[in-house]
């Protein structure tokens, strides 16, 4: 097996098709078709399923998938560091849920090189779209939270998708308000306080587990609830309908605007702990890019930082 036909086989999984790979790749395709032959010789498995409709990854296929792309990934990082030719674009993707902290630090990331020489991609997403990033290195980490609601059923998934989680921050949970909803100048709110305000909750796809929900509450202790499945939408509601939303407090002006505010949210006695653990995960025993190092430093410093001047409770 050689790392040029890993980069074949990684190349036809994400196009689906042996056509489209071979023009990418830059190789005919009778050439490409014998190159994944020979290594499905060698390695005893069937890769693709072949049909008139393109191709599919086999269930050992995808297992084959997950493994090389990890191998050739640290392949590409080694690359990186030591070597001395030219070589195509680097390129760095992350995955996360709906925190304008993530996008401030990825900015701020990107401003430091040289675009031509790189190709970033930020993906804001769904819980569990993630994972499914991070586990297929589409995305070479993730940040997702972690509570005492949803705790055991993320590790779960985590552990099934060989990832770790590395802590941030914690936070506490704060209302996230229009600075003109009637409840923005409160010194903190309760869940009595919100219920006649929706809940603007972001859209976790029809397999949608509510353990995948981006707000810190399991979706039954809301009155009424929204979706929205980006950040301007949401914004909007919260103008439109003086809606709110349950968040870790930290927000980005520069991102969000500065219309928006973030009251203390205050549980009752007796209702569970609202502590929003924060953190990034990443495959186990992966080795991160230099570019993948320098961003989560930026979070950590961008996080620090927040917290101190804005005397965030933790």
């Amino acid at each position: 097996m050689t790392l040029q036909q890993i980069r074949y086989a990684m190349g036809i999984a994400k196009v689906g098709s042996f056509n489209k790979a071979a023009e990418k790749l830059f190789i005919s395709q009778p050439s490409l078709t014998a190159a994944i032959h020979d290594l499905e010789d060698e390695i005893g498995i069937v890769i693709f399923n072949r049909s008139s409709r393109g191709v599919t990854l086999t269930v050992e296929g995808e297992d084959f998938i997950a493994h090389v792309s990890q191998l050739y990934h640290h392949y590409e990082t080694v690359l990186e560091r030591y070597s001395k030719t030219e070589q195509q674009k680097k390129k760095f993707a992350i995955s996360t849920q709906h925190y304008s902290f993530a996008v401030k630090a990825f900015v701020d990331m990107v401003k430091k090189f040289n675009i031509d020489d790189y190709e970033f991609a930020l993906r804001e997403t769904k819980t569990k779209e993630v994972i499914d990033d991070v586990a297929a290195l589409r995305s070479e980490i993730g940040i997702l939270y972690m509570s005492e609601f949803n705790r055991k059923y993320i590790t779960y998934l985590l552990k099934e998708h060989d990832l770790e989680f590395h802590k941030l921050i914690d936070c506490q949970a704060y209302a996230y308000l229009w600075s003109g909803h009637p409840l923005a100048k409160r010194k903190f709110v309760t869940l009595e306080d919100l219920s006649e305000y929706p809940c603007l909750s972001f859209e976790q796809g029809e397999s949608g587990s509510y353990y995948f929900a981006e707000e810190i509450l399991s979706t039954n202790e809301y009155h009424r609830t929204i979706k929205a499945n980006d950040r301007a939408t949401m914004l909007n509601f919260m103008v439109g309908l003086n809606g709110y939303t349950l968040c870790s407090g930290i927000i980005s002006e520069e991102i969000n605007g500065s219309d928006y505010v973030a009251v203390p949210f205050k549980a009752a006695n007796g209702e569970s702990d609202r502590t929003m653990e924060i953190g990034y995960v990443t495959k186990k025993n992966f080795m991160l890019s230099t570019i993948c190092r320098i961003y989560i430093q930026g979070v950590q410093e961008y996080l620090q930082a927040y917290t101190e001047q804005h005397h965030l409770e933790e």
